[in-house]
């Protein structure tokens, strides 16, 4: 058995947190941007530090496993 709880987790998290997708952590004009496909490197040095706090949280802290 495999576990696959690192690569879904790693790739849903990538996925909800690319700047500009979702949610925009600083947005261009205002502190929370929604939805609005433009991203700058302040959002993408924030989206990549919470990206690795939620899978450090995920994978070593929660213990998440997915057997399959």
């Amino acid at each position: 058995m495999h576990d696959w709880a690192a690569p879904l987790i790693a790739a849903a998290l990538f996925a909800f947190l690319s700047p500009g997708l979702v949610i925009q952590l600083p947005g261009k004009n205002h502190p929370v941007g929604f939805m609005n496909m433009q991203t700058s490197l302040a959002s993408i040095f924030v989206h990549a530090v919470l990206y690795f706090l939620f899978l450090i949280l995920f994978l070593l802290v929660l213990h998440i496993h997915i057997y399959a």
